[in-house]
């Protein structure tokens, strides 16, 4: 992906998902099989231990699986519509200060296309490890995405 597709993804994002702006949720990176994403340590947003709340936690993971799906299917959208299917989350450690997630396709985006092209509604899960900055594993998230066909 290049430079000004993965600006257009990010401001595009960003613009259609009101909750991670409230949150203030930032990119750090967006490519094809990969989004990175911050959400900034903010106490407004703390749990009752200090740490960011689950919610907060569980919307930072579910938005970088968002984008990347939009980075990675963004030219198919004139024919299916990405929606979640199921979610799954476990939070490991307690995560003090910033939060990073990082998001990864767990198939191509050719065997995806492939299942469309076919006539099928693809499945396809989203990986998303949540860790502090200092690389500190506080959780692991999966994301079920379905790219359904528009009618």
């Amino acid at each position: 992906m290049s430079a000004e597709q993965a600006e257009l993804v990010k401001s595009g994002f960003l613009a259609a998902v009101p909750f991670a702006r409230t949150l203030g949720v930032e990119f750090i990176e967006l490519d094809h099989d990969r989004a990175v994403m911050r959400l900034p340590d903010n106490d407004k947003h703390h749990n009752h231990v200090g740490g960011p709340h689950a919610g907060a936690m569980f919307t930072l993971a579910e938005s970088a699986s968002g984008a990347i799906v939009i980075g990675a299917f963004g030219d198919q959208l004139n024919r299916a519509v990405p929606l979640a299917v199921n979610a799954e989350i476990g939070y490991q450690k307690l995560a003090m200060g910033d939060v990073i997630a990082d998001a990864r396709l767990t198939r191509t985006r050719d065997e995806v296309i492939a299942e469309l092209d076919a006539g099928k509604r693809p499945e396809f899960a989203v990986e998303i490890e949540l860790r502090t900055e200092d690389g500190t594993v506080t959780g692991a998230m999966t994301v079920v995405w379905t790219l359904k066909p528009k009618k």
